[in-house]
């Protein structure tokens, strides 16, 4: 039922929950992934209140309507990418490539490719690196 879903909990009760319905339970929170803990789920709640809930953590779109002010179509890494960097603030690149499924010390460019597309689409002012971090700056 959350087959695909990447969540935290310090609960026991709740991470076996998760568990017993599909979703991957992490044992420490990341700022890419769902930290149900946050969530603020009160009881008693349905299996299918508290998949919508945890699909409703996931929707990026929200966050992508905040930042262009309009609903805006772009790449799954690309949403990602945006995502992560809105969310967090800023990251390193080793932290950027690990939130995103790569090795922090990975030889592919892809991160750093698609930043660059990115830059280009809304300009060099969007994702800014400063001392070494990434960080959502100004379209």
């Amino acid at each position: 039922m959350l087959k695909g879903i990447r969540v935290y909990s310090a609960d026991t009760v709740w991470r076996d929950i998760l568990r017993d319905l599909g979703a991957t339970v992490l044992d420490a929170p990341t700022v890419g992934d769902i930290n149900f803990d946050s969530l603020n789920i009160l009881m008693p709640v349905s299996a299918l209140e508290l998949k919508a809930a945890l699909i409703d953590a996931t929707d990026s779109s929200k966050i992508i309507r905040k930042l262009f002010g309009t609903n805006v179509r772009m790449s799954a890494l690309h949403t990602r990418i945006v995502v992560q960097l809105y969310k967090s603030g800023g990251m390193s690149s080793g932290e950027l490539k690990t939130a995103l499924g790569y090795s922090a010390d990975a030889a592919t460019h892809t991160v750093d490719t698609a930043i660059y597309q990115l830059r280009k689409l809304y300009g060099h002012e969007f994702i800014v690196n400063e001392n070494g971090v990434y960080r959502i700056g100004k379209l």
